[in-house]
């Protein structure tokens, strides 16, 4: 009984379906077909007429322009037209199809007002689309007529094909189709029940077996669809306290691990307040003391004065340019920065750099020397990557040293990648440094760091910006000097 059940309603839910389906297709036919039809003929006699709007023009005639004839003669040939224009003495302007002169004799009516019986589906100020019945082939024609902004006017006419007799003919051929498609469907649908049912039958034998706690059935079906994954569960179930309790103690290890995480991420915010803090503190206090000195009239010596101002102008540029690269660096790391690929000069973008960061050079009394080609094509943002230069850079500038200071970018194509080597010559990079240095606010050494007003922070937006675009980055100890280097890809 529930075999025929299950198999019944199977088939019965098809069956209907597939009634409702053609159903509605039968109803859409009837209701829609002729308005549609209508309103797509609306459409292409408005769409002629705007194209005359835009380019007719009274100081020609229709055939001096051949592009103009061309395309009102496709479009005549597309929408099925016939189409006469009379100038403002009712002489044919153009005219294309046939019987033109019945065509100019009824454009003259209309314009006098003597119009036939009609339908009219649309009436503006220039024109008037509507529906009349040709008494001499009896066919209904869909019109539309008026009047140019230049005093012509214009009569377009096309014949409307039976749409009832079309929709009927239409109409009976779905319905065939549809009681072909009902019974044939119903078939298959009545032996593909039968198959589904079968295992479900023996899925509720074997649901009660288990449930009298014979936990020795199983299901020894070999469907691949969700009747055989729902066996192979039910198999499974008498094993599902072990597996309840392993799954228990992974989620336990799971959560201990989020603990961790969290209480690292507690840990790097909370370092990183007090970095921020304590980079913040030295600017501030000086600010606060010069300012307080400059307000109880410390001294009276413009000279010291304007030392006093340099100093809290200095230190607020400072603390500027620290929350600057903080925010920069707060974007690349959260993702909202985005990321603009292109193809762009690489060789170039560096020669203007360097030459505009000159006088830094000339500060520090060093020598630049650019081993470069003429042109380099790389991929990448090309901001983001000028200001990973800018970083290598005027790291180097500020740390560069030595009897004969020197700052060497080496440009060179590897393959596929394209490697700009940032060197200087001075002291090494300590080994324990090396891998900490693109950390937030590490400093190699905090002196000399803070008399060129670095904020540690410079590196960190390198790896940002490398590691968004998926290039390499690094730093060497070299003889003489460290070098700084990052790869862009020239594909």
């Amino acid at each position: 009984m529930k075999k025929q059940s299950i198999r019944r309603q199977v088939a019965i839910t098809t069956i209907v379906l597939l009634a409702v389906t053609i159903l509605i297709c039968l109803l859409a036919n009837i209701l829609f077909l002729e308005s549609i039809y209508t309103i797509d003929k609306k459409k292409s006699l408005i769409e002629v007429y705007e194209f005359l709007q835009d380019n007719v023009e009274d100081e020609r005639s229709a055939d001096e322009d051949e592009e103009f004839c061309n395309t009102l003669l496709k479009a005549c040939g597309r929408y099925n037209l016939n189409m006469i224009i009379l100038d403002e003495a009712n002489v044919p302007w153009f005219y294309a199809g046939i019987d033109i002169e019945n065509l100019s004799t009824k454009l003259v009516k209309y314009r006098w007002d003597i119009l036939p019986p009609r339908k009219v589906l649309e009436q503006e100020k220039a024109y008037v689309i509507q529906t009349t019945m040709d008494t001499r082939t009896k066919t209904g024609n869909m019109e539309m007529w008026g009047r140019l902004d230049n005093g012509y006017t214009f009569l377009f006419t096309t014949p409307l094909e039976s749409m009832a007799e079309s929709a009927a003919i239409s109409n009976k051929f779905l319905t065939a189709i549809g009681i072909a498609a009902v019974i044939l469907g119903g078939i298959i649908a009545w032996i593909y029940s039968g198959k589904i049912s079968k295992p479900i039958l023996k899925l509720a034998d074997l649901s009660e077996q288990i449930t009298h706690l014979d936990f020795e059935a199983k299901y020894t079906g070999t469907d691949k669809n969700e009747i055989g994954i729902l066996g192979n569960n039910m198999n499974t179930l008498s094993e599902s306290l072990e597996k309840t309790i392993s799954e228990l103690k992974s989620a336990n290890i799971e959560l201990q691990q989020d603990i961790r995480k969290k209480e690292e991420i507690d840990k790097q915010r909370q370092e990183f307040i007090g970095n921020v803090s304590h980079e913040l503190k030295t600017p501030i206090a000086l600010i606060q003391g010069y300012a307080e000195g400059l307000r109880e009239g410390i001294t009276d010596d413009p000279e010291s004065m304007n030392f006093y101002l340099e100093v809290i102008g200095d230190e607020a540029e400072r603390m500027n340019r620290m929350v600057k690269s903080l925010m920069t660096l707060n974007e690349l790391e959260s993702g909202h920065n985005h990321m603009t690929m292109e193809r762009f000069d690489l060789a170039a973008l560096v020669r203007n750099y360097i030459n505009n960061a000159d006088i830094l050079v000339k500060e520090q009394q060093a020598r630049v020397v650019v081993d470069a080609p003429e042109t380099l094509y790389a991929w990448g943002d090309e901001f983001k990557v000028e200001e990973v230069f800018m970083n290598y850079f005027s790291n180097a500038v500020h740390h560069v040293s030595g009897d004969a200071p020197e700052i060497r970018v080496i440009m060179k194509q590897l393959e596929d990648k394209a490697r700009v080597v940032v060197y200087n010559t001075g002291a090494h990079i300590p080994k324990e440094d090396l891998a900490h240095i693109w950390d937030k606010f590490y400093k190699v050494d905090k002196a000399r760091t803070r008399a060129y007003g670095g904020s540690g922070v410079g590196l960190s937006i390198v790896k940002a910006i490398m590691t968004g675009m998926q290039q390499g980055y690094g730093v060497e100890n070299t003889e003489g000097g460290v070098a700084f280097w990052f790869e862009l890809s020239t594909k």
